[in-house]
């Protein structure tokens, strides 16, 4: 029956439920406990084993903040806190919830550089490492900084394809959408470097969890919009509560794979810190 003046609008479709939310929820928390409860040391020591499974944790490469190394080395720091400094920036300051779609040409120009600054470095860095020809001596800060801008190009990348991947109905528009925007997050991004430069004792835990949370973020992003695309449910979230389950999915399997490479790689060098031999 065709529907009259007096008829109310059609309900939307409901959105397709996350398959098994309580095998996903139980799985979570029983997998998180075995991390929390079986990896040695407390804080600072699961946020080294964090850091352990994505970096190469050379001490003379890291800042020693309070005595200790922190869990990532210099690039690594400025890359993975710079990563959730990006991502942070887009939501809570330009307030881009839901847009996906990427930055225009001269923003993307501009990131490539950005990247092609911290691949430089990076193997000026390795050639100093391994006895061969480099340009110049690296420095901490340089790494540190290089790092930063390689976070806020991952940040502008993956932000809008995660959106574009949750959510039922994305923004179509770039969350960073001039040099002004850019040029705030690049601000929130000297912030954060100017701190960890100071290497007050003060910053030793505020920094290796924003560390280990950066790790956690960017792969539980990837990781959940892998499980979205594999178990076929693409753009169905309405609000961020519909979002939880499969990013909670993809939360666990990071823990599930961080836990897995720091297993093989002190298999292979007894050592949760340093790459033998240049450690």
């Amino acid at each position: 029956m065709p529907p009259t003046a007096d008829s109310p609008p059609p309900r939307p479709p409901q959105s397709p439920a996350f398959p098994l939310p309580g095998l996903v929820i139980l799985t979570a928390v029983g997998v998180t406990a075995t991390f929390l409860l079986a990896t040695p040391g407390g804080l600072l020591s699961k946020a080294d084993l964090v850091g352990y499974a994505v970096c190469h944790r050379i001490a003379e490469r890291s800042f020693v903040i309070a005595g200790r190394p922190l869990p990532l080395c210099a690039r690594c720091s400025g890359t993975f806190i710079g990563a959730l400094v990006g991502l942070l920036g887009q939501i809570l300051v330009l307030r881009r919830h839901r847009s996906a779609d990427f930055p225009p040409i001269p923003i993307i120009l501009i990131l490539v550089g950005f990247m092609l600054a911290w691949a430089a470095d990076g193997l000026n860095s390795y050639m100093t490492l391994v006895g061969g020809p480099h340009v110049y001596e690296p420095q901490n800060w340089l790494r540190l900084v290089t790092g930063a801008l390689q976070g806020t190009t991952l940040s502008i990348l993956v932000y809008p394809v995660l959106n574009f991947t949750l959510w039922r109905r994305p923004s179509p528009e770039p969350a960073v959408r001039n040099l002004r925007d850019l040029g705030l997050l690049l601000l929130l991004q000297a912030g954060m470097v100017g701190l960890v430069l100071t290497q007050w004792d003060i910053l030793l835990y505020p920094l290796a969890l924003l560390g280990a949370l950066g790790v956690l973020t960017l792969l539980t992003s990837v990781n959940g919009m892998l499980v979205l695309i594999v178990i076929r449910r693409e753009n169905v979230a309405n609000t961020w509560r519909d979002s939880l389950i499969p990013l909670l999915a993809g939360f666990t399997l990071s823990l599930i794979q961080i836990g897995g490479i720091a297993w093989v790689r002190y298999a292979l060098t007894g050592t949760l810190s340093g790459v033998p031999p240049f450690q």
